[in-house]
């Protein structure tokens, strides 16, 4: 198993959030989940990434035990967050820069330019690209961090519908070149249905896992999601019916 999540239970302000997360992802696997406002799905994202502790639990990622930040994980967050007095090439070189690889950095980046849809655009800054070349950017930059598992937190939710679903489309088509397993935050029904292998409903005070959906269809496009809308409604009624419980 790539990853796994055992018991995993965190607190913010004296308020339990998360209680018992247990989950069990497989390599390449596309997990989206799916819940309300609040109610931790970005809080495991960042126990995962390192940036919050859990109060107990384990992460295990194929087999052995993660703490605190490391090369496993490469997380996205909504916003681009691309510094606009940098260049996009300088841009999606950040880690390794950072990481004193700069060189190689840019080298495997001008590589991935084409694929990313930026050719063209490797000096210009991200006040001259639109706000889905800034998204693609900023999933390069992920990219290039050289981590096997990915965390999406609502990337695509600040575009307009538009850019969103050519976003969509676009990452589902590079999801095997990409050959990386995925966890996707997301509101969007739609969104998770088109991308995922798996959907988890997380949802109630404090959060678990409260239902699972087996996407099994290979061959996905727009027409497809159109014959989606019985497991849209099941999602969506589920959704609505625990929100008003809760």
């Amino acid at each position: 198993m790539k990853l796994k999540l055992e018991n995993l239970s965190c607190s913010f302000g004296g308020s339990l959030i998360l209680e018992d997360i247990n989950l069990s992802v497989k390599e390449q696997e596309f997990i989206s989940i799916l819940g309300p406002s609040g109610c931790g799905k970005s809080t495991l994202l960042n126990i995962l990434s390192g940036v919050l502790k859990a109060d107990s639990g384990r992460v295990l990622v194929e087999g052995e035990e993660v703490k605190g930040i490391s090369g496993r994980f490469a997380y996205m967050p909504q916003q681009d967050l691309l510094m606009p007095w940098k260049t996009i090439l300088d841009n999606v070189t950040l880690y390794g820069a950072i990481h004193h690889d700069k060189k190689r950095a840019k080298i495997e980046a001008l590589k991935n330019f084409e694929k990313f849809g930026l050719e063209g655009y490797e000096n210009r800054y991200p006040r001259e690209l639109s706000g889905g070349m800034r998204q693609r950017a900023a999933f390069l930059r992920t990219a290039l961090c050289g981590a096997d598992i990915m965390l999406l937190d609502e990337p695509f939710g600040a575009l307009d519908v538009i850019n969103k679903g050519k976003m969509q489309d676009w990452l589902k088509g590079l999801r095997k070149e990409l050959n990386r397993t995925t966890i996707l935050v997301s509101h969007d029904i739609n969104e998770a249905i088109y991308l995922s292998d798996r959907i988890l409903i997380l949802t109630g005070s404090p959060a678990n896992f409260k239902k699972e959906f087996i996407i099994s269809d290979k061959e996905r496009n727009r027409k497809w999601l159109t014959e989606q809308g019985k497991l849209y409604n099941e999602i969506y009624h589920y959704l609505e019916e625990d929100e008003l419980i809760n």
